[in-house]
């Protein structure tokens, strides 16, 4: 449904949604530029400042799922404030942190609270707009900050850890979101089912933000671990059985957590292969430029921040044509050309040299990338969101972010496998470290171009040609709405 009162001004709202999703997305890169700093601050070893990044990605990957349908059964903005809630605490703690326990714990509790918040953020978009002009503008946008968020962090945080001190790369969310909190009451919509029976699936709760929790670990821990590690494979053989045993729950569970009927919408289960892939090769892209430009062109994290803004430019300056062509054409044609760019600008990218320079070797492949994004990236958003009743706009929000989610864990995780493992095959043969760390990024950076490329047959198979009316027709015969305003 759409909200009319004359009391909600969707833009007003919308733009409190987007800057609470940007936090997010901000906070899953800003931190990587600042570890070195922490690490010796706090007296943390690198085993233990990885788990930094990745407590956040696990907690965030993991339990996105369950924040959605959360959202969709307890009501959007109560469940919205409580994401908001514990995402501000939790990063207020981040900042206090005198220890590497209590640090890692924090960012933990940071990703649970981003994966209840998120979710709902993009359903209450959803359904304050009406599908067509408005709402691919709004998605469009949407769309932008997925892309932008992640270059915008490590510029932020290289400013941050410069200037002021890591502890305000998280004390930067505090007045953020209290500010978002005291203004979501006024400006947010409520809703939720109307439906005087609201059963929660809890079994399948517990079984599948287990499984998820798990791949997500297993996937981030596996470059430092050895895919062939017993701690990597018994979390895989861990995460494959309970996802099983979650899709098996699902399809006998009168109200589930993840109906599997979802993905009989062709675009829907499109987009977030689309989804899933495309993340994995761009945000790998981001991880994987940053070491070549720390570790084999001695940037500093502020250099490296300030590069990173090409790609976000890029993005940002293509935002407004990727909604209209989406808008105009269909998202099919806005995600290949997206996709294309995307593989095509990290393919480029892994010609990058031992004695590299930024205008004639780095600023190309960053703006085609970027470019790519900001086609792929919106043209996903909506697309993964089209013909999706009210009642399920949360679960459709939860599963598209936990497909970008576990896409970002799988890439990274792959292109350092890839890049290390080759990197250490020319060291052993004798070559010197710049070289051999530069052939090891070029590498990664072909398979991570590859990876985009991929998604381009799920593309031309199942998402539809003709725009996304025909799914919203066909959605309004089988579904019916049941979402309703509501405190």
């Amino acid at each position: 449904m759409t909200f009319t009162s004359p009391n909600i001004n969707r833009w007003h709202a919308f733009a409190l949604l987007a800057v609470s999703y940007f936090m997010t997305i901000v906070d899953l890169t800003i931190v990587t530029v600042s570890l070195p700093t922490i690490g010796r601050d706090l007296h943390v070893t690198e085993t233990s400042l990885q788990w930094v990044l990745t407590a956040y990605a696990v907690s965030f990957g993991g339990v996105l799922l369950l924040g959605g349908r959360a959202a969709d059964l307890l009501g959007r903005r109560r469940i919205l404030m409580a994401g908001l809630a514990l995402f501000t605490a939790a990063s207020l703690a981040c900042g206090l942190a005198t220890g590497d326990g209590f640090l890692i714990g924090s960012r933990a509790v940071q990703g649970v609270g981003a994966a209840i918040m998120v979710p709902a953020a993009l359903s209450i978009v959803m359904t304050m707009f009406e599908e067509g002009g408005d709402r691919n503008k709004a998605l469009g946008i949407w769309g932008g900050l997925a892309a932008a968020g992640a270059t915008v962090g490590l510029i932020a945080g290289g400013l941050l850890t410069r200037y002021a001190g890591w502890q305000y790369v998280f004390f930067l969310n505090v007045p953020i979101g209290a500010a978002a909190l005291a203004l979501a009451p006024r400006l947010v919509p409520a809703s939720r089912l109307a439906t005087t029976r609201r059963r929660f699936d809890a079994l399948g709760a517990i079984v599948g933000t287990g499984g998820l929790v798990l791949l997500v670990d297993a996937i981030a821990d596996a470059p430092q671990h050895g895919w062939g590690a017993t701690r990597t494979m018994a979390l895989l053989a861990g995460s494959v059985a309970l996802l099983v045993a979650f899709a098996a729950i699902e399809s006998r569970a009168k109200e589930p957590l993840l109906p599997l009927s979802i993905f009989r919408l062709r675009t829907l289960a499109g987009a977030n292969i689309a989804g899933l892939l495309s993340g994995g090769s761009f945000f790998a892209f981001v991880f994987l430029g940053t070491l070549y430009m720390q570790q084999v062109l001695r940037y500093s994290a502020l250099e490296t921040g300030v590069a990173w803004l090409a790609t976000s430019l890029s993005s940002i300056a293509l935002a407004g044509l990727a909604q209209r062509l989406v808008t105009r054409r269909g998202a099919k044609v806005a995600m290949t050309i997206g996709l294309t760019l995307i593989g095509g600008g990290v393919i480029w990218a892994s010609q990058v040299p031992v004695h590299g320079h930024f205008l004639a070797n780095l600023v190309g492949p960053m703006l085609i990338a970027g470019a790519g994004t900001a086609f792929a990236f919106i043209a996903i958003s909506i697309a993964a969101l089209a013909g999706v009743a009210d009642h399920q706009a949360g679960l459709a929000s939860g599963l598209l972010n936990t497909s970008r989610q576990l896409g970002g864990a799988i890439g990274i995780a792959i292109a350092s496998s890839v890049a290390t493992a080759h990197t250490n095959t020319l060291l052993h043969a004798r070559n010197a470290l710049p070289v051999a760390l530069t052939s090891g990024v070029q590498r990664a950076m072909w398979v991570l171009g590859a990876i985009a490329l991929l998604a381009l047959p799920a593309v031309f198979t199942l998402v539809r040609r003709d725009g996304l009316s025909h799914t919203v027709a066909k959605t309004a015969i089988r579904e019916p709405q049941t979402a309703a305003s509501t405190n």
